[in-house]
């Protein structure tokens, strides 16, 4: 039976991951975060201080999704590391680890296999123009820079050691500037990609007008 695949890209903070696991929800799809699995390996080699050689260690990381009643976990070495992915310094270590040629080779065949068994939106940086070069529909989620910092402030400023908010867009112009100017599959917009500013539109906004598109693509009621 062939699967539905649904590619959807763009830059850190532009809500990617949020949007796209409701839709999955309410489509009955899978959602598969990329990002989560570059970000496993980071936690690994911050917790091993071997960022510099993540190379010597590809071979022993292994990186596994789970998905429980249809939520995806995101398993380490068989521990669950779900809840402990998300801190500032795995999240730019995330975007130097991504850009490693062995880092991406190591992921990209569970990418591959997950996608061909299964309906899934997968979300991530290079996923149209790479990952799933002929997915049935592609959508490029971006928001300006200040409106993705000043999400991220928002959800994170209660924790006692969140950021300011000019750390966090200055963090956010250079993950930005990284994903875009790596040699090994960089972000940018597929040429058949939708773009979707969601600059201007709330949540619910945004998660309607994909879910809308997807059903046109694909013919699904």
């Amino acid at each position: 039976m062939k699967t539905i695949n649904i590619a959807i890209d763009g830059p850190g903070g532009a809500g990617k991951s949020s949007i796209s696991k409701a839709i999955a929800a309410e489509l009955g799809f899978i959602h598969v975060d990329t990002g989560a699995m570059y970000r496993a390996i980071a936690l690994y080699a911050v917790r091993n201080d071997c960022v510099e050689q993540i190379t010597d260690h590809i071979e022993e990381i292994d990186v596994e999704l789970k998905f429980i009643g249809g939520a995806q976990r995101v398993m380490l070495c068989g521990e669950d590391v779900t809840d402990f992915i998300r801190s500032p310094e795995v999240t730019m270590t995330a975007s130097r680890v991504a850009a490693v040629p062995e880092v991406r080779a190591h992921l990209f065949n569970l990418q591959k296999k997950i996608a061909a068994e299964n309906n899934i939106l997968m979300d991530g940086r290079d996923i149209g123009s790479v990952v799933l070069p002929h997915a049935d529909l592609k959508i490029f989620l971006t928001a300006s820079a200040e409106e993705r910092a000043s999400r991220r402030y928002l959800e994170m400023r209660e924790k006692p050691d969140c950021p300011t908010y000019e750390e966090i867009l200055e963090d956010i112009k250079q993950r930005d500037y990284n994903d875009m100017h790596r040699e090994i599959a960089p972000l940018t917009q597929a040429e058949d990609a939708v773009l979707v500013d969601s600059t201007n539109m709330g949540f619910n906004e945004v998660v309607e007008y994909i879910t809308d598109l997807i059903r046109e693509k694909t013919d699904l009621r």
